[in-house]
């Protein structure tokens, strides 16, 4: 009778325990994510964050950090700098290449307007010409096109028509298909090549295809020209590392063409609600595929729980799980097409195989995980304090891989 009443009693509490320790773990996590954001925040070294982990369908945690902004356009602080909230936008700059333009090109695969291994030539009759001739939309997404990672297009052009071709003209960095090498102006040629195929430009085809199917009222381009009037996270003052991209030679870009004082339209204010990409503000007109959205919090999160959810809305199939599955499929690089799959990237360091995520230069980061149903997004504005001793940004990515790293341990208990 005594060995029934352990029995009982044992599998009476089991649950009791399995509850505690999954509490504990929970604990633990909230500690190491609040201790992380807040010593930085509390230190100066980020102005602040919003951070959210969600898991089988249900958040996790989620917390905002600090200010969306600190300093005024001389580099002083604010008396009163302005609390960041969930609900403030962020120029989530090179999200803008998944959240954007991967979208809306898995959404043209699906219904049959394109494929992956078509030729850019098809439709680009620029791209027929000499060694562009081979690139197909899949170099683009995998940025193995062989097309420049970057150049300073507002020094030649302050259009999208004019942007599109002065890319096209530019010679290749290497031959196409055989080095991976991250390219913004890759990007905004797929944007060129959604334009073309869906006859809308850009920013109307994200805003109709995607934004609105999703439900992500409080996302847009050029949020000031916008009628949605939010809250928005401050970036830097003006354009100070691209300033130093073209003046200092150092960093690797070289244009024998471009005389750097030849143009000087910086911008040196605050910049609040205007992309912080030049090539997307001066030569796109803050409408790229490489750069230009601004989104909040809880809408990355409903594009995020798309693509959690094997591309569904609810009971709604918004895109394909094939063509999902396709698109996160790792190449020779180590990358999925649009998505970063490599797990020595820190913001997403050491995670299971089949993880995917991507960055973006002002301080934003989206990592899921499918094997874990898990998904982290964390948004820093860390342009806000400044180049620091004139030379970089601060380095977010320690950050990210503290946070990553506890999340990771939370999941695999």
């Amino acid at each position: 009778m005594k060995l029934i009443s352990i029995f009982c009693a044992a599998t009476f509490l089991a649950p009791l325990l399995g509850l505690c320790q999954a509490e504990s773990s929970k604990t633990k996590l909230v500690y190491v994510v609040d201790s992380v954001i807040n010593s930085q925040v509390n230190d100066g070294k980020i102005p602040g964050a919003v951070i959210q982990i969600k898991q089988n369908g249900q958040v996790v945690y989620t917390n905002t950090y600090g200010y969306a902004q600190l300093f005024n356009d001389n580099h002083e602080k604010l008396a009163s700098p302005e609390k960041l909230t969930r609900f403030h936008q962020f120029d989530i700059a090179s999200l803008s290449k998944v959240i954007g333009t991967t979208t809306s090109i898995m959404l043209l695969v699906d219904q049959g307007l394109i494929h992956v291994d078509d030729l850019v030539g098809k439709y680009i009759p620029a791209f027929n010409l000499g060694d562009k001739s081979k690139i197909t939309i899949r170099h683009l997404l995998t940025h193995t096109s062989g097309i420049y990672e970057w150049y300073p297009m507002y020094y030649k052009s302050d259009n999208k028509e004019t942007t599109f071709k002065l890319i096209a003209s530019l010679p290749l960095a290497y031959e196409t298909g055989t080095q991976r090498k991250y390219s913004d102006l890759g990007f905004t040629i797929l944007g060129q090549i959604i334009e073309i195929v869906s006859k809308q430009s850009l920013e109307q085809f994200i805003n109709d295809k995607v934004f609105k199917p999703l439900g992500m009222s409080r996302s847009c381009f050029n949020p000031l020209k916008s009628k949605l009037n939010l809250p928005i996270a401050a970036t830097s003052v003006g354009n100070p590392y691209e300033h130093r991209m073209v003046y200092d030679t150092s960093l690797g870009f070289k244009f024998k063409e471009i005389n750097p004082t030849a143009w000087n339209k910086w911008r040196t204010y605050t910049l609040k609600g205007e992309v912080n990409d030049g090539n997307a503000w001066y030569a796109n007109n803050g409408v790229s595929g490489a750069a230009g959205i601004f989104s909040t919090m809880d809408d990355l999160q409903l594009l995020v729980d798309m693509l959690m959810n094997d591309g569904k809305i609810g009971s709604t199939q918004f895109i394909s799980s094939n063509t999902i599955q396709n698109f996160i499929l790792k190449d020779k690089f180590n990358n999925g097409l649009g998505w970063m799959m490599d797990p020595i990237n820190s913001f997403m360091k050491n995670a299971p195989e089949g993880s995917f995520g991507h960055t973006g230069f002002t301080g934003t980061s989206i990592a899921i995980v499918p094997s874990k149903k898990l998904s982290v997004i964390i948004l820093i504005n860390r342009q806000q304090v400044g180049l620091l001793n004139g030379k970089e940004y601060y380095n977010v990515n320690p950050i990210r891989q503290q946070i990553f790293k506890a999340i990771l341990s939370y999941a695999n208990n």
